[in-house]
């Protein structure tokens, strides 16, 4: 059959020139996104895609309105992050977190900037909401050595300069994170810096209509990438040559098959390595009639988090009666406390009637009973009893938040730990589980 150009050139040769989700079906456009893969097993299972062109049209409206009701002239961002949620656009995501080279500032009147690496500016021009591409935010001493200041003067001139235009010289300007040599020269032009991260925490915490789309997708990708580690994990455990690592790796190499784009974390376990939980996968050689538990914190397709848990026993003996017991009571915890989910109650309040493990679960339990999820992990946070701080986190929930739901189960001195967690959207009159993975058969009893 006879291949033309126009079809080799396109993602999916059945489509037009935009895919189903409306970013360019071009084998060699810029923008990152899902494989085929990803898309043919979305329509396999009937979801929905996000419209991405609306999808960053309502985070810049909410970020804009943020700034606005702040009084704010500006906001600053170089947490790379914040600057997908406000562009949509990457540029090597993990090296940009220690050697910050991005910024992006956005107006009180929507005008949005980014300074991207030098020989990269192409990088954003697929989203029309950038209205410029320049370079010069990186004022680290690798990059510059001992004139750090002399580039911190540069970049804050002309940041200075934009907001004389686009913010009729308001000089309240939110910051997010930012080297010293960069702030110190901010204060120089005659900036009042306000805290940026409350402006994109609060902004990012309530997710739209296609963000809550692209969440379902990236979270249907998640949970099969999840079961092909599960399958791999029940052939070649018991063979006894299969680390932990091994086990870990299946997770990443089907996350990136998806168009998924990083994992956060290394918590993933077996057997006695469970227990304290937060130890970091290694070399370990994974035993037949152990348990293995991890989290997923997974940057997946359209960038979105999806931070899950899962316990499983692997074996052929029974497991314990308290590891059951545990399964069935970490079970308990989250499914109690997500069902005091929905909008309007107040953080404090979910707090106070929470769900309370067991004494002997009580010295190992997790950091948190919630928290916010988007991009990464985020705000708000909802700690335990013992550990919430008066004031904290004083707000109401909201629809189109999104939050994950977490357990760890374990005792001091135990050689196991049970770690469940379900990511929860809440709705206009409750929630919705948005994890459909299995809980394990066998430990649940």
């Amino acid at each position: 059959m006879n291949q033309h150009y126009r079809d080799a050139r396109k993602i999916d040769p059945n489509r037009g020139d935009t895919l189903a989700d409306g970013s360019p079906n071009n084998q060699d456009r810029i923008e990152i996104g899902p494989t085929q893969l990803a898309f043919g097993e979305w329509q396999n299972a009937g979801l929905s895609l996000p419209d991405l062109s609306a999808m960053r049209e309502y985070r810049w409206k909410r970020l804009t309105q943020h700034i606005v009701d702040r009084g704010y002239g500006g906001l600053l961002m170089f947490d790379p992050l914040n600057i997908r949620y406000a562009t949509d656009s990457t540029n090597m995501q993990l090296w940009n977190t220690h050697n910050p080279f991005r910024a992006v500032l956005l107006c009180a009147d929507g005008y949005m900037v980014i300074w991207d690496y030098k020989n990269s500016p192409f990088l954003s021009k697929f989203n029309p909401l950038v209205r410029e591409q320049r370079s010069g935010a990186d004022f680290f001493y690798f990059g510059r050595g001992d004139k750090m200041d002399v580039a911190a003067d540069k970049f804050s001139n002309e940041v200075r300069i934009l907001l004389k235009d686009h913010a009729s010289g308001n000089t309240r300007l939110a910051v997010d994170k930012i080297m010293q040599h960069g702030l110190h020269a901010l204060e120089g032009q005659g900036f009042e810096i306000f805290d940026g991260e409350e402006v994109t925490e609060k902004s990012r915490s309530v997710k739209g209509v296609d963000e809550i789309l692209a969440m379902r997708c990236a979270s249907h990708a998640c949970e099969t990438s999840v079961s092909a580690m599960e399958s791999f994990a029940r052939e070649n455990v018991p063979l006894g040559r299969t680390s932990e690592n091994d086990v870990w790796a299946v997770l990443h190499a089907e996350n990136i098959r998806r168009g998924g784009e990083w994992i956060e974390t290394r918590l993933l376990t077996s057997g006695q390595r469970t227990n304290p939980w937060f130890q970091e996968c290694g070399p370990r050689i994974t035993q037949n009639n152990e348990i293995i538990s991890f989290d997923t914190d997974l940057i997946g397709s359209y960038g979105i988090c999806i931070d899950i848990s899962r316990s499983w026993w692997i074996g052929d003996n029974k497991p314990r009666a308290d590891m059951i017991y545990a399964m069935q009571h970490a079970h308990e915890h989250i499914m109690t406390n997500m069902d005091m989910l929905k909008p309007g109650v107040m953080i404090p309040d979910l707090i106070a009637k929470a769900h309370a493990l067991d004494d002997k679960f009580q010295a190992q339990k997790y950091g948190c009973l919630m928290h916010g999820v988007g991009l990464c992990d985020e705000w708000p946070m909802v700690a335990p009893p013992d550990k919430a701080v008066a004031d904290a986190f004083d707000y109401p929930l909201e629809a189109g938040m999104v939050l994950c739901v977490e357990a760890a189960v374990g005792e001091v001195g135990g050689d196991f730990t049970i770690k469940l967690e379900d990511q929860v959207l809440i709705t206009e009159d409750g929630y919705e589980n948005l994890t459909k993975y299995p809980f394990d058969a066998t430990l649940m009893g």
